[in-house]
């Protein structure tokens, strides 16, 4: 790879040469990764040894707890690994959407968006807000957010579902205990060297006034725009600048992500997965609860992963139920291949 990046001829063919560099530069990292954790590992091993032939129960023990560090680092990587699809290196987008129920649901939606922007700040991701719709009294109805890192797409891609919350009610002056669902939809941000067709005379593109904070002139003008794939019925919008034209773009983004994510779907032979958006946000199509009252659980109903820490998760403490909901996924992959 080194000889073709060397290539003087290389760059007659942009696309081609920025394809090869990427590829370069991922080896050259994992590479880089391998080295280093080999070094670690020889450095803590002959530090324990030299700390029991002087004796030095201090030296040991900080050797030690490096190796545990170590492996743990070790395993957060053997999950990445599985992160082999076409899109998981990709940034990637979040929609979450408030079920029925009102104030109540569109209160759940706003906790999900915060868990997912803490999550992403726990691992160094950058987050961009594209647009929140707010709730009459509480909460949001639904926001769209983009998160920017290497592998975003990849880590959320098994978030998307409808998601349940037990609690008693902060809304109710009975106390009473209600149940509430909400909604998340991951499709990856599309590279500029993947393709995506869309004709507009398939599209409705519709502008209006964005809502919510951002300064007067974006809530005086028609910046917000909304854009509906008519064959799909698929939507997306953005109000986060105060242009419209930067709306528009991002919109147009937004709307051929989407539509890769399902063209990505159908060759993962998992078109129900990309129904989901269609079906009920109720009883059914939960992947997810998250009772806070009468107990406190919070399980993954794919795999049966549960804490027993709801405000550790919904603070971001996401890692476990993302990397079983992986783990089954490849498993589930690799039995359809070998069947087939």
């Amino acid at each position: 790879m080194n000889v073709k990046a060397e290539d003087p001829d290389l760059w007659n063919d942009p696309e081609a040469a920025q394809k090869l560099m990427r590829e370069r530069q991922q080896l050259d990292d994992g590479l880089t990764s391998i080295r280093s954790v080999e070094q670690r590992l020889t450095d803590n091993i002959e530090l324990i040894e030299l700390g029991e032939m002087e004796d030095e129960e201090q030296i040991v023990a900080e050797a030690e707890k490096a190796l545990g560090d170590l492996n743990d680092e070790l395993a957060r990587r053997q999950v990445e690994t599985m992160l082999s699809g076409e899109a998981d290196a990709n940034d990637t987008y979040f929609e979450v959407h408030a079920g029925a129920g009102g104030t109540e649901s569109q209160d759940w939606a706003s906790m999900l968006l915060r868990m997912y922007i803490r999550w992403a700040e726990r691992r160094g991701f950058k987050t961009e807000v594209l647009e929140v719709h707010d709730g009459e009294e509480a909460g949001i109805k639904s926001a769209t957010v983009m998160i920017k890192g290497h592998n975003a797409y990849g880590w959320m891609k098994t978030e998307s579902g409808v998601h349940r919350l037990v609690r008693i009610s902060p809304f109710d002056s009975q106390a009473r205990r209600h149940t509430s669902f909400a909604s998340v939809w991951i499709y990856p941000v599309v590279d500029d060297n993947i393709e995506i067709d869309v004709s507009e005379s398939d599209v409705r593109i519709d502008t209006y006034r964005a809502s919510g904070a951002g300064g007067q002139h974006v809530n005086t003008t028609d910046s917000a725009v909304r854009i509906t794939h008519l064959p799909t019925n698929i939507v997306v919008q953005c109000q986060n600048e105060r242009s419209q034209h930067k709306n528009r773009a991002t919109a147009w983004a937004m709307l051929k992500a989407r539509l890769y994510e399902v063209e990505l779907q159908k060759r993962e032979e998992e078109a129900a997965a990309s129904a989901a958006s269609k079906t009920d946000i109720g009883w059914g199509h939960q992947i997810r609860s998250y009772v806070l009252q009468p107990y406190q659980l919070v399980k993954d109903l794919r795999t049966n992963v549960e804490s027993t820490n709801p405000n550790d998760v919904l603070d971001g403490a996401l890692d476990p139920f993302m990397e079983a909901a992986l783990a089954q996924r490849v498993l589930g992959e690799a039995a359809k291949e070998a069947a087939g």
